[in-house]
C-alpha cells in the first residue's frame, strides 16, 4: 500500500505549483504568442553588435508601401517576453516597424530564457550597468535607423524597468523623436536638461510606488525647459498594458491599456 503524502510534501507540491502558475502568469503569455502566430506581419529575430556584445533583438515589419518611423521598444524587469513581441507586433499593424532587443542577450548563451525563473530574470534585469544599457540601446537606434523601409523619425517606448530605461536613453541619445514611458521613474542621477524631444507619461492611480514621482519630474523637466505630458489611469494598476490584454484582464486595466494605446499610436502618427 502506498504511504500517505506529508504535510511537507503537499506544502513543498504547492510551492512548486504556485511557482509554475506564476512563471506562467508572466513570461510564458499564451495568449500572446497565440496572437504572434496569427499575425500577417513579417516578424523576425536580428543581432546588433555593440563591441564585444551582441544584441537579439525582435524586430516587427508593418505592411506599408513607404518607409515608416520606428520605436524602440524596451522590456519589462520580466525580460523580452512573449508579451513585448505581441506589442511589437501590434505596434507594426498600426504602421510602425517595432524593434525590442533583449538586453540580457549580450553574451554568447545568454537571453532572457536561459535565466530560468521569473525570479532569475527579474534579478539579472535589475543588475544591468546602466552604462551599457545605454550603450546597447544606442547601437539598437543606430541599426533601426539605418534600415531602408524606415524613413529616419525613432521613437522610444520602455515599460515598467524599461519605462525607468525611456529616461536614460532619452538622456543619452538625441536621436529619438518622442519618449513614451510607462510606469517608470526617472533616475535621480539622469540629466533631463540633455533630452532633446518630448517624453509622455502613462501611469496608473493603483501605483503609488511611481505615481508618487511624477510631481517631481514634472517639476525638474518644466525647469529643464522640456516637455513632459503625463497621464494617470483611473483604478489601473502597475504594469496595465500588459495585464490589460490578458484573458482575464480587470476592466480599469483593460480600459487603461487600450487608452493608453490609442494615445500612443496617435502620438507615433505625428512624428
Amino acid at each position: 500500500m502506498k504511504s500517505p503524502i506529508s504535510w511537507k510534501n503537499l506544502i513543498a507540491l504547492f510551492v512548486v505549483s504556485f511557482l509554475i502558475a506564476s512563471n506562467q502568469s508572466v513570461m510564458a503569455q499564451e495568449w500572446a504568442k497565440a496572437k504572434l502566430e496569427k499575425s500577417p506581419r513579417h516578424l523576425e529575430w536580428v543581432d546588433v553588435k555593440q563591441g564585444d556584445r551582441t544584441i537579439k533583438c525582435f524586430i516587427a515589419y508593418p505592411e506599408a508601401k513607404k518607409p515608416t518611423p520606428a520605436v524602440l521598444v524596451i522590456h519589462e524587469i520580466f525580460g523580452l517576453s512573449d508579451w513585448v513581441r505581441e506589442l511589437c507586433d501590434e505596434l507594426a499593424a498600426e504602421g510602425y516597424i517595432a524593434i525590442a532587443p533583449d538586453l540580457l542577450s549580450g553574451k554568447p548563451g545568454e537571453s532572457t530564457a536561459s535565466h530560468g525563473s521569473e525570479d532569475d530574470v527579474r534579478k539579472a534585469v535589475s543588475g544591468l550597468p546602466q552604462e551599457q544599457v545605454a550603450e546597447d540601446l544606442k547601437a539598437v537606434a543606430s541599426y533601426v535607423s539605418k534600415l531602408p523601409s524606415t524613413n529616419g523619425d525613432l521613437a522610444v517606448a520602455g515599460f515598467c524597468w524599461g519605462g525607468a530605461k525611456t529616461w536614460l536613453a532619452m538622456t543619452t541619445n538625441p536621436t529619438f523623436k518622442a519618449g513614451f514611458c510607462f510606469y517608470g521613474i526617472a533616475d535621480d542621477s539622469l540629466d533631463l536638461s540633455k533630452i532633446k524631444a518630448p517624453v509622455f507619461g502613462f501611469y496608473a492611480e493603483k501605483d503609488a510606488r511611481v505615481g508618487s514621482t511624477v510631481e517631481g519630474t514634472t517639476k525638474k523637466m518644466k525647469e529643464a525647459g522640456k516637455i513632459f505630458k503625463p497621464e494617470t489611469y483611473a483604478n489601473a494598476g502597475h504594469g496595465f498594458m500588459r495585464a490589460g490584454e490578458a484573458p482575464d484582464a480587470e476592466a480599469a486595466n483593460k480600459d487603461a491599456r487600450n487608452k493608453a494605446f490609442a494615445r500612443m499610436s496617435n502620438l507615433l502618427y505625428k512624428l
